[in-house]
Parts: C-alpha cells; sequence; structure tokens
C-alpha cells in the first residue's frame, strides 16, 4: 500500500483506546511504517493510537487475522483494545457468526465470546514471565519484583510479556504518578532492549483498580487492553487482588479475569463505531 492510493478505513475506540481499521483481505499489502505513522497522525492524518490491518486468516479455525501498528509507524505484537474492534467490526461484516469465534493476532490465536451488553470478552493468552521472553536484559531468574533507577531513586516494578512487553508500578496514587516521565526513563532503560509499556496501577479494593498506561510507540491512551491485563496479572502475584477485576482508565472500564495461573487471561469490554472514510494524501 502506498499513500497514492486512496485508503478506505473505519475509525473506532474501546474504552478510549482509538484505532485506524484497514480491511486488507483482499491481498492488498499492509502499509509500510511511514504511511501507518501519516494515518495515525492526528494534525496532518486520521488520527489513532494504533492502525489495525483485518487481513486473511492464518488457519481454517480463525475468522481473520490482523495487524497492529503504533502510532509511530512500528509493529506491535498485541493490542487488547484493538482485538475487540477487530471482532466487532467482523461481526458488523458479517464474516464473524455466532456468539464465538477465533481471531487471530500477530503471535496468537484468541477465542472471542459476543456478550449481551454489545461488548466483547477476548482470551489474551497466558502471561510469560522469563527474563527472555519480556525480553528484561541481565536478569536470568524470574522475580516478582525487579527495580531500576528513575529520576535518581529505586524504583520496583513487575515485568511480563501478554505477549509484548509490560512493566507495572504499583503507585498510592495514579493522578499523581509521574507517568511521562518515568515510562519514557523505562522505556529506554537498557532492561528492556525492545522498550516496554508501562503501567502505573492503583489498588482501590480487592476487585478494583486504577491504571494509567504509557505505551511504546504511542505515549500515554486513554486505555490499554494488554496493559490492564498485565497489571492485574502482575498484582494477583503480589496476592494484592483477586482473580476477577474492574480495571478504571481514563477513557472506560475494563473487566478482567485471570482464574488461574495456567489459565488465559480473558479480557472484556466495549467496541465502538466512530466513523467511515477514505483518506487520499
Amino acid at each position: 500500500m502506498t499513500e497514492a492510493a486512496a485508503v478506505r478505513f473505519t475509525k473506532m475506540q474501546g474504552a478510549g483506546n482509538d484505532f485506524v481499521v484497514l480491511d486488507l483481505r483482499d491481498g492488498t499489502p499492509p502499509p509500510d511504517p511511514a504511511l501507518a505513522a501519516r494515518l495515525a497522525d492526528r494534525h496532518f492524518g486520521v488520527g489513532c493510537d494504533q492502525l489495525l490491518t483485518i487481513e486473511a486468516p492464518r488457519s481454517p479455525e480463525a475468522v481473520a487475522s490482523y495487524g497492529i501498528w503504533n502510532a509511530d509507524g512500528s509493529l506491535a505484537g498485541q493490542c487488547g483494545n484493538g482485538a475487540r474492534c477487530v471482532a466487532a467490526w467482523l461481526v458488523r461484516d458479517g464474516a464473524a457468526k455466532g456468539d464465538a469465534f477465533v481471531i487471530e493476532s500477530p503471535h496468537a490465536s484468541h477465542v472471542v465470546q459476543r456478550l449481551d451488553d454489545g461488548r466483547y470478552a477476548v482470551a489474551m493468552g497466558q502471561p510469560q514471565f522469563a527474563p527472555a521472553r519480556i525480553p528484561l536484559a541481565g536478569v536470568d531468574q524470574v522475580q516478582p519484583i525487579y527495580a531500576a533507577g528513575l529520576d535518581g531513586i529505586e524504583v520496583f516494578f513487575s515485568a511480563l510479556a501478554m505477549p509484548n512487553p509490560h512493566a507495572v508500578i504499583e503507585v498510592n496514587d495514579v493522578d499523581a504518578a509521574p507517568v511521562e516521565r518515568w515510562g519514557t526513563q523505562l522505556q529506554a532503560h537498557a532492561l528492556f532492549p525492545d522498550s516496554v509499556n508501562v503501567g502505573f496501577a492503583q489498588v482501590v479494593a480487592r476487585d478494583r483498580i486504577r491504571l494509567r498506561v504509557f505505551e511504546r510507540g504511542v505515549g500515554e491512551t486513554l486505555a490499554c487492553g494488554s496493559g490492564a491485563c498485565a497489571a492485574v496479572v502482575a498484582l494477583i502475584r503480589l496476592e494484592r487482588v483477586d482473580r476477577e477485576v474492574t480495571v478504571s482508565l481514563p477513557g472506560g472500564e475494563l473487566q478482567i479475569r485471570w482464574p488461574q495461573d495456567k489459565a488465559d487471561v480473558v479480557m472484556a469490554g466495549p467496541a465502538t463505531f466512530v466513523f467511515e472514510g477514505e483518506w487520499t494524501q
């Protein structure tokens, strides 16, 4: 796909995390990083946190596969809010039928469940804690808590992959957290050779947290589905919350469930159509 071609798109959002969705099931090649960044630009393009491409399925069990580009044109491995929007798009298109179906992210297959209230639940896979899988450089053994020097002080965080890398910092007041400052520093830290999504989580109750996420390639977003999953998993492992948690993000609420350690993390939340358009620049 080149900039000279007119690009039909759907604008969607899930809990405020917004997307430009492209239908490439006819075999049209995906956008290059420069075009993805242009489309995502909020001043000169359509504007979004991530670009999603709906493509032909890789396996007979799936309805479709999808690709993910961050706002800076870099590729992403997973996007929970995007997965729900892809699911809703496929239902409206007629490609996905029934109350349960399978879609394929860049790294895995995901079972989607349509819920009665118009929301979607997506099985996001099992979290990975091995340092090499995150990746976390210079660390050999899994630890519940890691530390890094930020702003001249030692900051403690959990780290895991969902499957993209996440660091989760528990804070007393998420409103006062230095999200951009610490997020930027941790993303550039030698511990994270592939950068990292940084979550700042405040425990409100055993079944509720507040969360802000500074995403790699994007900055702070109104919501991050995989970040919500990572935060709940990290806090469960620290015995700070129960197995089912409502996550309150600046753009809305998500419900996260991790039934047991060897189970998939299940995320439920809204998926909303905003508008259709054609980008011709």
